[in-house]
This record gives structure tokens, C-alpha cells and sequence, in this order.
């Protein structure tokens, strides 16, 4: 029974793009692991900016920093 939890900052993440993360990781663990898609369980969290550092800055100062960091 796999659980995996993927979190991402809120910045606006659509349902469609939830979903392709879903059957992404849900997929992955059936090729890789041959696990059963319907004991497998995706949880997406998202995360407030404030919430969220990177290299001991809040992410919003962590990009500023440095503008070619990923988003």
C-alpha cells in the first residue's frame, strides 16, 4: 500500500495539473514496483510561500536572491 505525499508551494497548481501528478506517481510505482494502482495513494499538499524555504531563506527571498533558481 504505497503513500506518497508530494507538496508544492501554492502558486496557482490546476486540477488538471494535480491529476498528471496523480496518474504520474501512481504509474511510476506500478512499472517500477509493480504496485496495485487501487492500493495506491497520492496525496498533493500545498504549501504557503511564507511556509516554504529553501537554503535558509524564506522561498520568496531564496529567489530573489537568486532569479535563475527553479520555481
Amino acid at each position: 500500500m504505497p503513500y506518497v505525499n508530494i507538496q508544492v508551494t501554492r502558486e496557482g497548481v490546476t486540477s488538471e495539473q494535480k491529476a498528471r501528478l496523480i496518474k504520474g506517481a501512481t504509474d511510476l510505482l506500478v512499472e517500477v514496483l509493480g504496485k496495485n494502482p487501487m492500493t495506491t495513494f497520492v496525496v498533493i499538499d500545498e504549501v504557503e510561500m511564507e511556509s516554504w524555504g529553501i537554503g535558509g531563506l524564506p522561498v520568496e527571498q531564496f529567489r530573489a536572491k537568486d532569479p535563475v533558481s527553479l520555481k
